[in-house]
């Protein structure tokens, strides 16, 4: 199968009983068991529900891995997979990583003994200085959220194994449309499936890929134990967001193309961060493992002052937190999404007052581009 037939036809599709093209859902808590402990496959929908597993089945499917997991939250599910971990233990992570996984890492799991060092992942010299005795795993954010760096993960994936290391890897912004990195080696994938998964702002939830029997069994114990599980009803939308995901996911692509080239030759705006350019670093290592450069671009406006100048004459570009929606949003990181990390760090990576992000959405690009032309003249 091909990517847009996986997406339609991987997993369970429909519903056998019924015959229904759709899979139903399952608004249900608990189910009848047929004697004590022999029940129909689900006993609590903490522990499974059908409308759930037809998503975890799908999910696992276009990842290309052993077992999928739904949660409440992409931060539910960044959580459950450190929850595999044991106190003492420590993990290598990008640098520059979402600010709620900073925040995390940093506030509230470094409180139950876990280590954690933060480091540019896409230098694997770095990386590989970073490591400890008791590193356990390696966390890869690529993209990076809102610098756009690139990480190879091919290398870090086979470096981490040969040194006894699991690979994670939060592929939220490019998708499993567009990028697979269990094919790449890893054998952990994240998504914030609210973003480009669900794609129109209408749920909330987190997914996992994991590429083994022992990693399954492992994350469904915590995931049962902590029971930061998705709704059906919720499974259901982001069912039906997979299935328009390629397709959507070819707009958005070409779109943000077109964008960041012609912010790239504006007069009001400084630096323009998008793998898809030529003058980006990654844009060889993008090509060479996903199939697209996705639909974030970041780019200096010069002050805070500017930023919101900018935003307050937009149109079409809704200033509002998230990305990978239809619509086409914009943040500034550095008072937004990236606010819990200290102005020194954000500093120190590069994320400036003036730094604007933009998901790119499905509109008529000529209108987007008029409307960011208009806004900055």
């Amino acid at each position: 199968m091909r990517a847009k037939t996986r997406l339609i036809h991987g997993g369970i599709f429909g519903d056998e009983t019924t015959g229904a093209v759709s899979t139903p859902i399952y608004q249900v808590s608990t189910y009848k068991q047929d004697a004590v402990g022999k029940f129909r496959g689900y006993e609590y929908s903490r522990t499974g529900n059908p409308t759930r597993h037809a998503l975890e089945e799908l999910i696992a499917d276009v990842e290309y891995g052993h077992a999928g997991f739904a949660f409440s939250s992409g931060m539910a599910a960044i959580s459950s997979v450190m929850m595999m971990f044991s106190s003492g233990d420590h993990i290598v992570l990008t640098d520059d990583v979402y600010g709620g996984t900073y925040r995390v890492m940093n506030k509230v799991l470094n409180r139950f003994g876990l280590e954690f060092t933060f480091v540019d992942t896409g230098d694997l010299a770095a990386v590989e200085a970073a490591v400890q005795e008791n590193t356990k795993a390696i966390f890869i954010e690529t993209p990076t959220n809102p610098l756009l760096k690139v990480t190879d993960i091919e290398a870090v994936a086979k470096f981490a194994k040969s040194k006894g290391l699991l690979t994670i890897v939060d592929n939220t912004f490019m998708t499993p449309y567009l990028q697979n990195p269990i094919k790449l080696g890893a054998d952990i994938v994240l998504h914030s499936a609210t973003k480009y998964i669900g794609g129109h702002s209408d749920v909330v939830a987190g997914l996992v890929v994991v590429n083994t029997p022992q990693l399954a069994e492992e994350l469904h114990f915590v995931q049962n134990s902590v029971g930061a599980v998705l709704g059906p009803q919720d499974s259901w939308l982001l069912m039906r967001g997979l299935k328009t995901l390629g397709i959507r996911m070819e707009e958005t692509n070409s779109n943000t193309l077109k964008i960041a080239q012609f912010l790239d030759q504006h007069e009001k705006v400084g630096l323009v961060i998008y793998p898809g350019l030529e003058s980006h670093v990654g844009r060889e290592l993008m090509q060479k493992q996903a199939t697209g450069f996705g639909g974030m671009i970041s780019f200096d406006v010069g002050s805070r002052e500017k930023a919101g100048e900018l935003i307050a004459k937009l149109k079409y570009f809704t200033l509002a937190e998230s990305l990978g929606a239809v619509e086409s949003l914009i943040s500034v990181p550095a008072q937004m999404t990236h606010a819990s990390i200290p102005v020194e760090r954000r500093g120190e990576l590069g994320i400036v007052d003036g730094l604007v992000r933009i998901s790119v959405g499905i509109e008529d690009v000529e209108d987007l581009i008029e409307d960011l032309d208009n806004a900055l003249q």
